[in-house]
């Protein structure tokens, strides 16, 4: 024990640290942590949603536990078969409410109230700068645009961090990911992920932390950044990050109440790979099927038909998104041939749409606009792709028969490209409408 405390004390005096170290040395009550250490770390926010929350009560109730150690510090949200699309979805979200009324939880969103949960915890004041939050949904990466670790986890892992608070993690290497030049017009967030995934692959950032630095991402707006961090696990990484600045700021000052700590890198913090980026010359990006990896310019795919375009879900969900693909169309109506589902991400946003105008715009247009929830994206409730159907989404993943029918074919596109394609019937540019 005594040779563990003086290594540890060693440790702490000579390594730099990463954002993702920090955070965990923070929650683990160090000053320093090494990359593939594991570390026992206490947790700021436990996410929970209508599908993962009831295999956790089950979880929980074995392990003989009976209340969560801080009900203040679990959120649970109605957000993937919602509306309930049948009596299997609606007694998924049944359980999770009588669970929520049981353990005490405040943070329960319900239908009505509610919202997609990546979306909805930034916009409630839920996560800061500098938290430790852990998800079941492996898109919980989100919440590294506010400068927080955040991870997905499994639904066995959520009750364990509702009994105690605390989880294992292994210390991630840290890839940096530096982005330089002005995005061309048009060209976003999604973009920019797609291009990173596609140099990276897969799994090119396996168990990694991907901290976003850069001109460009200090140019970025928080939606956009938002958007990317969700994305970095389609890279295979643990969690996506960008360091607080005054992006963050101004976001965070809609919390005045709020306290936190942000946490930037050392100057001489270890990477464990580097990748530099020049977007100026960006063009609109498009993933082919069947994985985000496979992004191409849009005008190598220009042409294909699409019979439905998705805008929105938790990557392109915001006001921002929708406008960007509202001046894509340019006034014009949605093709005879062609389906446009818009997904506002939360009530908010939805209010935002009507109030801006857009909702009428969309309506006018031929689209149907419909309730927030995550359907579309996971292919399990609201505009599922029939047999050998087309379908280019602004979500985050095209996987075979994620979205419908095994012989259905889903494009990944930012909203620029959506609103475009649903004017055209089949994929194409802004400029070219």
């Amino acid at each position: 024990m005594i040779c563990r405390d003086h290594q540890i004390k060693e440790l702490e005096t000579i390594l730099g640290q990463t954002i993702a170290q920090k955070i965990l040395a923070l929650h683990a009550g160090r000053a320093a942590v090494a990359v593939d250490e594991l570390v026992f770390a206490k947790v700021d926010m436990i996410l929970g949603t209508d599908v993962t929350v009831p295999l956790s009560v089950e979880v929980f109730r074995r392990m003989g536990a009976d209340r969560i150690f801080d009900p203040k510090k679990t959120v649970l949200v109605n957000d993937h078969f919602v509306p309930a699309k049948d009596m299997k979805a609606a007694e998924l979200s049944k359980t999770m409410r009588l669970f929520a009324e049981e353990m005490g939880i405040d943070n329960y969103y319900e239908v009505g109230r509610s919202g997609i949960c990546h979306v909805l915890l930034p916009d409630e004041g839920l996560v800061k700068p500098g938290d430790l939050i852990v998800g079941a949904d492996s898109h919980t990466c989100t919440y590294g645009a506010l400068g927080a670790f955040s991870t997905g986890i499994g639904s066995t892992d959520m009750a364990a961090a509702w009994a105690i608070g605390e989880l294992w993690f292994r210390v991630p290497g840290t890839i940096k990911i530096e982005v330089n030049g002005q995005l061309p017009k048009w060209v976003g967030g999604k973009d920019l992920a797609l291009h990173i995934i596609g140099h990276l692959g897969v799994e090119g950032a396996l168990y990694k932390a991907m901290e976003f630095t850069g001109p460009t991402i200090r140019n970025l707006s928080m939606d956009g950044r938002l958007t990317l961090c969700n994305m970095a696990i389609e890279a295979g990484a643990k969690t996506g990050i960008v360091a607080p600045d005054e992006v963050t700021r101004q976001f965070m000052s809609k919390f005045p109440e709020l306290s936190y700590t942000p946490q930037v890198a050392d100057s001489d913090a270890e990477y464990v790979e580097e990748h530099h980026f020049d977007v100026s010359d960006l063009p609109l990006q498009v993933a082919k099927p069947y994985l985000p990896s496979n992004a191409v310019p849009v005008h190598e795919v220009m042409g294909q038909q699409v019979h439905q375009v998705v805008l929105g879900s938790c990557t392109n969900g915001h006001l921002s998104d929708f406008q960007l693909a509202a001046d894509a169309m340019k006034g014009q109506k949605v093709n005879p041939k062609t389906r446009l589902i818009v997904i506002p991400s939360t009530k908010d946003v939805y209010l935002e749409l009507i109030r801006s105008g857009l909702a009428e715009y969309f309506t006018e247009a031929g689209a149907v606009i419909g309730p927030p929830t995550c359907g579309p994206c996971i292919g399990g409730h609201i505009g599922v792709l029939a047999e050998q159907e087309v379908g280019l989404y602004t979500t985050n993943r095209n996987f075979v028969g994620r979205n419908g029918h095994p012989t259905s074919l889903v494009f990944l596109a930012g909203p620029a490209v959506a609103g475009a394609t649903a004017v055209a019937g089949e994929i194409a540019h802004p400029d070219e409408i």
